[in-house]
């Protein structure tokens, strides 16, 4: 870790896509092939583009769970059979909400992205912010309302780590609390929301700042609801904080875009972004798009 290039993986410049962003990306583009034939997600649709990418032009650090899911395909492993049991969230699939109709729809998709991932608490999260984002869009509530209402019908592991997010955020904004008046407030909140721990380092570290969902699930809802007013508040802070910033920034961008819209991305940020007018071309295409449906 260091300053400038050296912050980037070898091919990366500023402006690139973490990994979790140039799969996002890349499910954008294979759903933008069948645009005038929308169907179900495929995963074996999806694999050829995804082992060519992988192999030729993947600009990011690629996830153990992938490399293994990469060596399962070619040992011949069913494609209901794929993946490995890591608890991290890979949520791949912001772009399904300008493809398909439903909400079930949209997390069929959702779960299928995530092919390379089959730990219960990961398939979890996926299944929650897909379900908040659809909301958001399609009943034009807050981000905070779908939250809830979402929680109500979920897992009790879901129930637990929403609570305790919620309440972190109400901690954090309540002068009366120690807590809010740090320095360093989202930071202390999320090292505050889980266990040590202990992956063979000479320090410790907590989950609320690394790769588990039981650390970015709540992570990423305490930064939507925190700055639930401003898509450029809530993205800096999470920046800020470190950890698997990666991970948590796609559940904030994708609840907090689809509340906010385009109009509340900053031109300068819109500009900065390399894959940005790439985006933007194939999702004009999109029928929940293309089709100028005014909650999207």
């Amino acid at each position: 870790v260091g300053w400038g290039a050296r912050n980037y993986h070898p091919g990366t410049v500023k402006g690139d896509q973490t990994d979790y962003g140039e799969y996002n990306v890349l499910v954008l583009e294979h759903l933008a092939k069948s645009v005038n034939k929308v169907h179900s997600f495929d995963i074996s649709e999806f694999i050829p583009l995804w082992q060519q990418r992988l192999t030729n032009g993947w600009k990011q650090w690629i996830c153990t769970q992938t490399k293994q899911t990469y060596q399962q395909i070619q040992q011949g492993v069913p494609v209901n059979s794929l993946g490995g049991n890591s608890n991290a969230m890979a949520l791949r699939y912001a772009s399904v909400f300008a493809y398909y109709n439903t909400e079930d729809e949209v997390v069929d998709a959702a779960r299928k992205t995530m092919f390379t991932h089959r730990e219960r608490t990961a398939i979890l999260g996926n299944e929650f912010f897909a379900r908040v984002a659809y909301r958001v869009i399609h009943k034009q509530i807050t981000p905070t309302e779908a939250i809830n209402e979402v929680a109500e019908e979920s897992d009790v592991w879901i129930q637990k780590k929403v609570k305790q997010a919620l309440d972190k955020v109400a901690e954090a904004s309540d002068p009366k609390n120690e807590l809010s008046n740090e320095e360093f407030v989202d930071d202390l909140a999320l090292t505050s929301m889980a266990r040590l721990w202990e992956v063979g380092k000479s320090e410790p570290i907590k989950v609320g700042k690394a790769s588990p969902t039981e650390g970015t699930l709540p992570g990423a809802i305490y930064f939507i609801v925190k700055y639930e007013f401003s898509l450029t508040d809530a993205a800096k802070a999470n920046a800020m904080v470190g950890g698997d910033n990666a991970s948590r920034s796609i559940a904030i961008g994708m609840v907090l875009g689809a509340y906010h819209g385009v109009q509340g991305i900053p031109e300068k940020f819109r500009t900065s972004l390399n894959q940005w007018n790439h985006s933007e071309v194939l999702l004009e295409t999109f029928p929940f798009l293309k089709g100028n449906h005014p909650e999207l």
